[in-house]
């Protein structure tokens, strides 16, 4: 199962490069049959990277303390749901989660954009693949989840979970907040895709309305869990303490309130 995942990661690898690349002339040519091309390497690249997530998730069911990473987050005492959760326990895992994630919102785009602007839609997707090439590089050649330990050093059990990570709102709060941070990707490339065909209009706005909405809703629910997690956790100090994730989570979410009201009344 490790196999399949890792080669799914090398292929979507490819792929996203290729679809970069297949974009770039779309765009340039405006030809819509390599626009296409460029939309079904988005759904590819997504395939692949789920494909290779769900291999990993399996991993850590099973025991597989072969892999470095499920070795080092996750212990036969620890019940299902936290194997699981040990996913994005560390920065292995919580890279390909990203991407994974990421993949998800530009599949949810190339299948709901159909509509938008045709000399927008190549460099929409040029811009998705390009952000899914730099975590498909780094969780293939820096950061690989499938990096195997030499035979002799394979223990029977593993190290586990952090224990302050093995709380209820860890299974929750980090999958809000990545559905919040990543989301932004697909507003920004309608954003990049104006700026590079000159449709400085409001066609790129409306296009992006619902795009905001979804992941500022993520933002916010994640923010709210990490505070209660943070009172939880570490006491009432903790929680008007919050540590580097925490405050990182809040100015985007500055940022991201201040546009969507840009939005609503473009």
């Amino acid at each position: 199962m490790s196999d399949l995942g890792f080669f799914a990661l090398r292929l979507a690898l490819v792929v996203a490069l290729l679809g970069v690349g297949a974009g770039i002339y779309a765009g340039l040519s405006r030809r819509p049959d390599w626009t296409e091309v460029t939309r079904r390497a988005v759904l590819l690249v997504g395939a692949c990277v789920t494909i290779s997530i769900v291999c990993l998730w399996g991993c850590f069911a099973s025991f597989d303390f072969q892999l470095r990473y499920v070795a080092e987050h996750s212990a036969r005492s620890m019940a299902l749901p936290y194997r699981l959760a040990a996913l994005w326990g560390g920065q292995d895992g919580s890279l390909l989660l990203w991407l994974f994630m990421l993949c998800g919102y530009s599949i949810a785009c190339a299948v709901g954009s159909r509509r938008a602007s045709p000399r927008l839609l190549p460099w929409v997707f040029v811009s998705l693949l390009a952000n899914a090439l730099f975590f498909l590089a780094l969780t293939n050649f820096v950061t690989n989840p499938f990096d195997r330990l030499p035979a002799a050093l394979v223990p029977s059990d593993g190290n586990g979970l952090n224990p302050l990570l093995q709380h209820p709102v860890m299974m929750i709060h980090p999958l809000m907040l990545y559905l919040g941070f990543v989301g932004f990707a697909v507003p920004f490339s309608f954003g990049f895709a104006a700026l590079v065909t000159g449709e400085l209009g409001t066609a790129w706005l409306r296009s992006t309305r619902r795009w905001t909405l979804v992941p500022w809703f993520f933002l916010s629910i994640g923010i709210l869990l990490g505070g209660r997690w943070a009172y939880e956790v570490l006491g009432w100090g903790g929680y008007w303490a919050w540590d580097p994730v925490e405050n990182a989570s809040f100015m985007p979410w500055l940022a991201a309130t201040a546009y969507l009201h840009s939005v609503m009344i473009q």
